[in-house]
Order: structure tokens, then C-alpha cells, then sequence
């Protein structure tokens, strides 16, 4: 569904790019909404979401595509965690839906999906493994990325019940807000994907921008 802000880009608190291939990782607070900003268009932002309190309490897709009867992600989608609790509300979409099945890449899975040569590329599991690396404050470990989710990614779901890679339906300048129901901690990594159309082939920059 689309939704359109009424935030301001200029009164945000906050404001940084994230260049493709670099992770993302701060504490959003309770009540704070952040956006996602794609700015050239059909870029994937692969996101985990934690408890600040407690991370083992994270974001979960088995609880999120239960109660909200639906495998796509859009405005007014509750992301609820492992324990059934609402972590974020999406608030405002301007690309319609997003993944929350297709998963994060991985060396392992460039080489079983495209080649042998594959292995050596870039990913997002390893975005993340430096991004808790550099900040072992937050208090999150490897046994912590679990789902997550691939934000303006297009995975359509065959009618076989299988998954596909598609060009993305995104555009420069859409945008995804969520408010944060709890004080959580945000871990995004901006894919570096380049066998996949989930990139268009050609991984670019997204912004984050946060207001009170």
C-alpha cells in the first residue's frame, strides 16, 4: 500500500548515507521514526531488528507473516519479534511492499546459486559480522542474525509456492518510515549484490534519516 510522509527531510534529527556495501547500525528509541531512502532506485537494504533492552528478543518473519496474514511488508505492517511483541509499525511506504522470505546473501549462497568464483564477492552475512564486530556494545552475536528483512527488494512467490529473484520495484527517492514501538537497535546492511537483479546489477547508496 502506498503512503506518503508528512516528515520533512530538513527537520530530521538525524541524516546519514550509507554507501553500497557498508552496514548501518544505531539505536532508534522508542517513538522515533526512521526512513529508509533509496536514492538512485532498486536498491536492497537487507535489515535486522533487535531489542535494545534485550537483543535476544529480535525480529522475527514466522510471527510478523502470522498475524498480519501477508508474506509482503507495506504501510501499516506491525514487525513483531520472537516474542510477539511489536517492535516497529511502518508508517509510510512509497514502493508498495517489500521481502521478508528471500533472506540475506552470503558467500555460501553466491556459490551454490551462481559459481564456484562467486565465493570470494562480497555480502550482506558479512556486513553484518563486522558491524557487530565494531560494536560489541550493542551486545548482539552471530547466533542473533536470524530473519530479516530486504527492504524495497522484489521476491515474488511462484504459484509452484517457490521464490524468485525480479528486477526491483523501486525508483529513486522512494522511501520506507517505521516508528519504533520499543527502543530497538537497527542493523542494516546496504546489499552489495551483484548477481541478482535485486540491485539492478548495480549497487548504490541509500540515506537514513531519523526525527523525534
Amino acid at each position: 500500500m502506498i503512503k506518503l510522509s508528512s516528515l520533512v527531510a530538513d527537520k530530521a534529527i538525524y541524516r546519514e548515507t550509507v554507501l553500497a556495501g557498508d552496514y548501518w547500525m544505531q539505536e532508534v528509541k522508542a517513538g522515533q521514526t526512521f526512513r529508509i531512502l533509496d536514492l538512485e532506485g532498486n536498491q536492497a537494504a537487507d535489515t535486522l531488528f533487535f531489542s535494545a533492552e534485550d537483543p535476544s528478543e529480535r525480529y522475527s518473519a514466522i510471527d510478523t507473516i502470522r498475524e498480519q496474514a501477508n508474506a509482503y511488508l507495506t504501510a501499516g505492517t506491525k514487525l513483531m519479534s520472537n516474542l510477539g511483541n511489536t517492535m516497529l509499525e511502518i508508517t509510510a511506504d512509497t514502493c508498495g511492499r517489500h521481502d521478508t522470505l528471500g533472506g540475506a546473501c552470503a558467500t555460501e549462497s553466491n556459490t551454490v546459486r551462481y559459481s564456484l568464483e562467486k565465493k570470494c564477492m562480497h555480502a550482506c552475512r558479512d556486513s553484518w559480522m563486522l558491524a557487530i564486530a565494531e560494536n560489541e556494545h550493542f551486545g548482539v552475536s552471530k547466533r542473533d542474525i536470524t530473519h530479516n528483512i530486504n527492504f524495497f527488494m522484489n521476491v515474488p512467490i511462484t504459484k509452484e509456492g517457490g521464490l524468485t529473484f525480479e528486477d526491483g520495484i523501486s525508483e529513486a527517492g522512494k522511501y520506507v518510515e517505521m516508528k519504533a514501538e520499543m527502543d530497538v537497535i537497527v542493523l542494516i546492511s546496504n546489499c552489495p549484490q551483484l548477481n541478482n537483479p535485486c540491485n539492478a546489477y548495480n549497487p548504490t547508496p541509500v540515506e537514513i534519516l531519523i526525527w523525534n
